[in-house]
């Protein structure tokens, strides 16, 4: 049975550069602080959302601190899968960063089918940086998940269970089912999941609730949830534990 101290980092977060959330960069961390986390990561939107930062953003990352409010900062990027599998910021731009999460969002990805769907994703998880698939979990862009998992497998990917989509469901309609479908999965080929909050306010910093009410219902394994362990994640992740 996990807890929510028991999760140390969230790494999926994002700020006023997103151009949808609410917190700055520093009020995001002063509340990581606060709900005692080790890690905090900012992932803002990649180049496809309307209103999101220029990629001339990434390039200036090492002016933020690595520790604010004393909790680490690491820094990623959400980026978008687009149409036919590609990235929506360039490699130039990936290798700025400790880490690319991908996910598909509808504004600019046009729906395809389960198959397709997968396909695109499987084929954005096998760029270097990118470590994690965000929410991948609404029947309105249907994934295939024992494709999914066994990819995340082979390419050292992780695959997140989303704290925002779990607490609303009916902004993305069947995650609590393909959640299920998915973490059985994850549990049975020994693949790692990371819990994360998808944060666009300082008020939803380490939030994990539904996430790990669903983890606990399933009897998923600790162990394979990176959260747990500063140093796992660093190392997943390609940074020095």
């Amino acid at each position: 049975m996990m807890n929510m101290s028991d999760l140390r980092l969230d790494i999926h977060t994002h700020t006023l550069a997103s151009g949808h959330a609410y917190g700055t960069i520093r009020e995001m961390a002063a509340a990581a602080a606060e709900r005692g986390l080790d890690v905090i990561g900012f992932s803002e939107h990649g180049p496809g959302l309307p209103g999101t930062c220029d990629p001339f953003y990434f390039l200036n990352l090492s002016a933020i601190p690595r520790r604010l409010h004393g909790v680490e900062v690491v820094h990623g990027c959400e980026v978008n899968v687009l149409d036919g599998g590609v990235l929506s910021l360039p490699q130039r731009y990936l290798e700025l960063l400790d880490y690319a999460i991908v996910g598909i969002h509808p504004p600019c990805y046009r729906e395809a089918g389960a198959e397709k769907n997968t396909d695109n994703l499987i084929s954005c998880m096998k760029y270097e940086k990118v470590c994690f698939v965000s929410h991948p979990d609404s029947d309105s862009t249907p994934l295939q998940y024992g494709r999914l998992v066994q990819a995340a497998k082979e390419y050292h990917v992780a695959l997140e269970v989303n704290n925002s989509s779990l607490r609303n469901p009916e902004r993305r309609p069947g995650c609590v089912k393909n959640y299920r479908e998915m973490l059985g999965l994850c549990r049975r080929h020994g693949v790692p999941v990371i819990v994360n909050s998808d944060a666009h306010d300082p008020s939803a910093v380490g939030r994990f609730d539904a996430a790990l009410a669903l983890l606990n219902e399933e009897g998923f394994d600790p162990a394979l949830v990176l959260n747990t362990d500063t140093g796992r994640f660093k190392r997943f992740i390609g940074m020095e534990a």
